[in-house]
């Protein structure tokens, strides 16, 4: 990559990384605007207009590459598969969860009603399991979940790794690489 790709490979991956950390931010603390369900609704909102951007950057990176304009997507595909399907699957969790959260809890914000299929897709967007798989400990009206955020947390792995690894000069150029990658195929 030149020194120009590299200054706009570098704001992108920062951007790319501010944009993870709200995600974090929001799943993280994201109960505490509970109380104001206007202000959660824009947090979601905005959240979810941020994953759209995440993808978005990711694509204009796999757009850039000398592999892509080659026109060989399917060894970008290959390579970068498991990103985008996890990218889309969190995106349309989180839609999903947002949407429903509001439409449960917008009259009575406070109120603790979580109907059965509510909490699957909570279970399934945070930590990846069905309820029957989850263990509780309750504290005052909050559940907390003592399983891992496994598809949250999968998400941001496969991200963040996929935005290091498009950085690998030998997408930004022919080389024996690619060659031998084409013979394969």
């Amino acid at each position: 990559m030149s020194s120009l790709n590299t200054r706009q490979y570098t704001a992108i991956v920062i951007l790319q990384y501010v944009i993870l950390l709200f995600d974090v931010c929001v799943n993280s603390f994201a109960s505490f605007a509970r109380r104001h369900p206007t202000d959660l609704l824009v947090l979601y909102v905005i959240q979810d207009f941020c994953l759209i951007v995440a993808l978005t950057l990711l694509l204009v990176n796999f757009f850039s590459t000398y592999i892509f304009q080659a026109g060989l997507i399917q060894l970008l595909y290959t390579r970068f598969r498991m990103t985008l399907v996890l990218c889309i699957i969190y995106m349309i969790l989180s839609i999903s969860l947002h949407t429903w959260h509001i439409t449960i809890h917008w009259s009575a914000p406070l109120e603790h009603y979580w109907t059965k299929g509510f909490h699957i897709l909570y279970s399934a967007h945070r930590t990846g399991t069905t309820s029957e798989n989850l263990e509780y400990r309750f504290v005052g009206e909050y559940t907390i979940i003592l399983d891992l955020y496994k598809v949250a947390v999968l998400y941001y792995y496969f991200y963040k790794r996929a935005s290091l690894r498009i950085a690998d000069p030998r997408f930004y150029k022919g080389s024996a690489w690619l060659q031998n990658q084409l013979s394969i195929s």
